[in-house]
């Protein structure tokens, strides 16, 4: 398997090569072995129909291996969620669509399926196989997994990068790297070598990997051109992302004054169970000119849930009022829009919470829940030697 060869390069055979070239399996007992090779052989790899059962197949078996994957310090999006993020930014075909940060394929796929339903002609499919879909992943298990995955899902020479995404300085990256689409779950929390943050301009270097991808896309999307739309994204990002000051701050600024930052859409909790509890948010943002008002839609949980967990996920269902509310924008008790002097004046403050919801369910930065914490500890005090006077006062008659 590892030594086959394409006629020309690019095609099916490469692929098998170079997913096998990274990976170790040994059988020991040959009559299991004879048995697979029975089993492969008995399978149409011609026959679209089997085909299309083994990519589901094949999905089914990353789910599992994402569900035992422990503390690994990632977790896979799930695909309601990717679902509606391709939906909404709706590629077409002849935009390159990327996510540099692509695990097994999720969005890749998603784009790859919703991309081929515009196919209606042999070009079509010539251009949606040329090209149309690109990714990186630096861990060798998801990169191969990943390739795997598009291949069985119909996509014949997947152009996914084996380096680290974030290996060349952002001041390299010309016209020629740029794409119309980038769909991505990039890791949060990680840990980039000191030689990776060299990248990156001085004042605008974190530890936090989430921020450093943001920076690398916002490079990566293409300029909008002689009446051509310009690149758009779609990104899932930590809470603290949009609290975030300091660093986070100074890329925000940018963000929001080289890029329309439309839409936040505010997940509710457990929609990454089991990985994180961390609260997540949708960022849509397109590279069109700066951001003067920034449209919020907060999902809510069903009546009676007070968070989704592994065994009962969100289902796609749940995203369909967003896309309604989409095409037709208009405040409503889970949608309101912030105008973008107000984040200025908050000093680049993202986390802005529903003005017709519930005040517990707030989400304030460390520094003021520290200060509530405390003020409160010191009423809780006052109320406490207030309540041993009352009584003192009480028994010495």
């Amino acid at each position: 398997m590892r030594g086959l060869h394409g006629a020309n390069g690019g095609d099916r055979r490469d692929v098998i090569a170079t997913v096998f070239r990274g990976t170790i399996n040994r059988m020991v007992n040959g009559y299991l072995l004879r048995d697979v090779i029975n089993k492969v052989n008995s399978i149409h790899f011609t026959a679209s129909e089997e085909i299309h059962t083994l990519s589901h197949l094949y999905e089914s078996m990353l789910k599992e291996m994402r569900d035992t994957a422990g503390d690994s310090g990632e977790f896979y999006t799930p695909r309601p969620v990717i679902r509606f993020m391709v939906e909404v930014t709706d590629p077409k075909l002849g935009e390159v669509v990327l996510d540099p940060a692509c695990g097994t394929g999720g969005f890749l796929v998603e784009s790859f399926e919703h991309l081929r339903k515009q196919c209606k002609k042999a070009s079509d499919f010539e251009v949606l196989q040329k090209g149309s879909i690109t990714g990186g992943d630096a861990k060798p298990l998801p990169y191969l997994l990943c390739q795997m995955n598009l291949l069985l899902h119909g996509l014949e020479s997947p152009q996914i990068d084996s380096g680290n995404s974030l290996r060349s300085p952002l001041r390299e990256i010309g016209d020629k790297d740029r794409v119309d689409i980038i769909l991505t779950n990039p890791p949060f929390g990680g840990e980039e070598e000191r030689g990776i943050l060299s990248n990156f301009p001085e004042d605008k270097q974190t530890a936090e990997t989430a921020l450093l991808f943001l920076q690398l896309i916002m490079r990566k999307l293409r300029r909008g051109a002689g009446g051509k739309r310009g690149g758009r994204c779609g990104i899932v990002v930590p809470n603290g992302t949009l609290f975030g000051d300091g660093v986070c701050a100074r890329i925000k600024k940018e963000l929001l004054e080289e890029f329309n930052l439309h839409t936040i859409v505010r997940l509710p909790n457990g929609v990454f169970a089991p990985y994180t509890g961390i609260p997540t948010n949708l960022l849509f943002f397109e590279r069109d000119g700066p951001t003067k008002e920034i449209w919020y839609y907060e999902v809510p949980l069903p009546e009676g849930r007070k968070q989704y967990t592994k065994t009962q996920p969100m289902p796609f269902e749940e995203f369909e009022p967003v896309i309604a509310w989409w095409k037709d924008r208009k405040e409503n008790g889970h949608a309101w829009k912030v105008s973008v002097a107000k984040v200025v004046e908050s000093g680049y403050n993202l986390d802005i919470k529903n003005p017709n919801g519930k005040g517990d369910l707030e989400h304030l930065p460390p520094e003021q829940l520290t200060e509530s914490i405390l003020m409160k500890e010191q009423r809780i005090a006052e109320i406490m030697t207030e309540i041993k006077q009352v009584l003192a006062d009480g028994i010495k008659p």
